[in-house]
């Protein structure tokens, strides 16, 4: 029944979405910005995290090489915001490669821990203004802005409709992951790395290929967030983050609902807290843990190959 309603529940979300400023004040669009920009880190965590079964507490670093990458381009060398998209996206996902090619053959909190330990020396080489072009713990500021036809009179209206762009183009791409060749093999890599390895699946070749993709979305989600805020700094990417994103994907269940409903239970729920100061996190601290005592795989857990309930029946008729 859900999978029937998915085609019209999407073009209905983005109806919403695309309505949503016109009832919205200055902070709380804001704040509709940030959730679709974390949104779409999330998902780029999930396609390691989610669908390739690898513990990744480090996607801030590559959503931050993203939004540095932009943020240097425009301001030290003069390019316009929108044609460094192609080296936020293109940078990060080669440093994924990179970094996922020494790393792939650990396990669990091996993993983990070493993409927290790349994510803080990440942080370390931004706060220390390497090469004198990340601008120390400051960062960098007074960037440009993509501007969009009829928005040029309103940055926050154009920044919030140019993250909606971005979040539609990596629906898309998920989307298509997930009927593709390699969608099905990180699902087998997940499920069962050794059965995955005895089948003929390149385990190696497809964990690289995970990283290096969910890293190109998160770089350009990076790009979209130093739009918002035309300025970038070292603490927007830090662990703290990581861990933000590495929460949604398991709190939403590792689906494409899940994780908008992930994003609003981590990110968008203290922020309607606020005025509770303190007492906003022990609110929210209780809230995630009868979430996961109530639905440990997630709020919306992926079914990504569930055998279907026909072939069951079938098979229970038989015996």
């Amino acid at each position: 029944m859900i999978k029937k309603l998915q085609p019209i529940a999407y073009p209905l979300f983005f109806l919403a979405m695309m309505s949503m400023p016109a009832f919205l004040d200055p902070r709380w669009l804001a704040v509709a910005t940030t959730f679709i920009i974390f949104t779409i880190v999330a998902l780029s965590t999930d396609i390691v995290l989610g669908k390739g079964g690898m513990f990744n507490m480090g996607q801030a670093l590559f959503f931050g090489l993203g939004a540095y990458t932009s943020a240097i381009l425009n301001a030290k060398f003069g390019w316009p915001l929108l044609a460094t998209l192609p080296a936020a996206i293109l940078i990060p996902a080669l440093f994924g490669v990179l970094l996922a090619g020494p790393i792939v053959h650990l396990r669990g909190d091996y993993l983990l821990v070493t993409l927290i330990g790349f994510n803080i020396v990440f942080i370390q080489v931004l706060q220390n203004n390497l090469g004198g072009l990340t601008g120390g713990p400051n960062g960098i500021f007074g960037l440009d802005v993509i501007s969009l036809p009829g928005m040029t009179d309103s940055p926050q209206l154009g920044a919030f409709y140019t993250a909606l762009i971005a979040l539609l183009i990596t629906l898309l791409v998920m989307f298509n992951l997930d009927k593709s060749k390699a969608g099905r093999a990180l699902h087998y890599l997940r499920e069962d790395e050794l059965a995955a390895s005895s089948i003929g699946i390149n385990t190696r070749v497809y964990k690289i290929f995970a990283f290096a993709l969910g890293a190109g979305i998160a770089g350009m989600a990076g790009t979209i967030y130093a739009n918002q805020y035309s300025a970038v700094s070292p603490e927007a990417f830090d662990f703290v983050q990581s861990v933000l994103f590495f929460s949604i994907v398991i709190v939403g269940g590792s689906s494409v609902p899940g994780i908008f409903l992930g994003v609003f239970v981590m990110f968008v729920l203290p922020e309607i807290f606020r005025e509770f100061a303190t007492w906003r996190y022990f609110i929210f601290g209780f809230a995630m843990i009868f979430t996961m005592i109530l639905r440990p795989r997630g709020i919306w857990p992926a079914t990504f190959g569930k055998i279907p309930r026909r072939l069951i029946k079938e098979g229970n008729n038989g015996n």
